[in-house]
């Protein structure tokens, strides 16, 4: 569904080609996630003072809130090389090594979804961050043997939204741990001003604040909603974003003033109509709602829970008062007067 993937953090490859245009490239353009900006600036430039690379950088969290984004901002304040790869499109160790003894010295390395890392390549690393040397196997049968070959110096940029899933002897080389959190409203009001600037889209201030408001704490949603906000002043309006717009717009989108869409709704009413409100397990709730138990707890459950409308406890997932509320429920009812009014 076209809104899903419009309210889904995860990158899609054909989004409006100006997404690139809308990255920060300095540090002082980076908004929000201010504790990790000033660490990051001290770690540069201590680096860039002893004449070295910055040390090799771990990065977890959601989607959408930056991680490439500020690999590449790294890359350009220490003015080095910067090379982008995906754990899933490194297959064979000779794709590793092909990357590592060609690039230059200094430069940063950046393995998008690193927890999907293959294990033999991981070995491989493991020599690479720690000695800058791989170990690279010569000859077949009893007359193969293993030499190491020396590689420049680099910064590897590992970036994750399962950081569970991280081998622990990989994520013990990192030296820079850097976790995401979701923005709050005030840094993305920011943020939309800044993408708003950049596209030329005339924006009033309590536009700003409700389009920031339903973002789900995520800059990249918040961009995508901007331009469609866009679309709908320049054919219903004069081509300014105002609040009527904004709320017109995410009413056609069925987007709330919570950032909820029409499938988060369903999953909160699924589990108080047919559940009582709960606990009901992942794997019940998932094929209840047509969704596989991946994309249930990637993407729909960490901003219900992060929310206050879902509790994920060792029985099962639990809809909270507040998701009662939001959906006009009043008070917990029974499973027959649940079932009455949602279905």
């Amino acid at each position: 569904m076209e809104n899903d993937n419009l309210m889904r953090g995860q990158y899609d490859a054909g989004e409006d080609s100006r997404e690139a245009g809308l990255r920060p490239r300095l540090l002082e353009e980076f908004q929000g996630q201010k504790a990790i900006k000033e660490n990051l600036s001290i770690f540069i430039q201590a680096a860039r003072g002893r004449g070295e690379s910055v040390d090799h950088v771990f990065i977890s969290g959601p989607p959408g809130l930056g991680k490439t984004t500020l690999a590449g901002i790294i890359a350009a304040e220490m003015g080095v090389e910067f090379k982008v790869t995906s754990a899933p499109a490194l297959e064979k160790p000779k794709d590793l090594a092909g990357i590592l003894t060609t690039i230059a010295a200094g430069s940063v390395f950046f393995i998008d979804e690193i927890h999907r890392l293959k294990p033999v390549l991981e070995e491989m690393l493991y020599i690479a961050m720690e000695d800058f040397q791989i170990d690279w196997v010569i000859g077949q049968g009893p007359s193969a043997h293993t030499v190491r070959i020396p590689i420049p110096s680099f910064t590897l940029i590992g970036a994750t939204t399962k950081a569970g899933l991280v081998a622990s002897p990989l994520y013990s080389r990192f030296g820079i741990n850097i976790r995401f959190n979701y923005y709050s409203a005030e840094e993305l009001i920011k943020i939309v001003y800044r993408s708003a600037d950049i596209l030329e889209i005339r924006i009033e201030d309590d536009a700003a604040l409700l389009l920031a408001g339903c973002s789900r704490g995520t800059p990249r949603i918040a961009n995508r909603l901007l331009r469609r906000m866009r679309d709908f002043a320049q054919v219903f309006s004069d081509g300014v974003v105002t609040k009527k717009i904004v709320a017109d717009g995410l009413g056609r989108l069925a987007i709330d003033s919570y950032g909820l869409e029409s499938h988060d709704r369903e999953i909160l009413k699924t589990i108080i109509g047919k559940y009582g409100g709960g606990p009901v397990g992942a794997d019940t709730l998932a094929i209840s709602v047509g969704e596989s138990n991946d994309t249930l707890e990637d993407f729909y459950e960490p901003y219900l829970i992060q929310r206050g409308f879902l509790q994920r406890t060792p029985r099962g997932r639990i809809a909270t008062p507040l998701a009662y509320e939001h959906l006009g429920l009043g008070p917990k009812t029974t499973d027959n007067e649940n079932q009455r009014l949602l279905f």
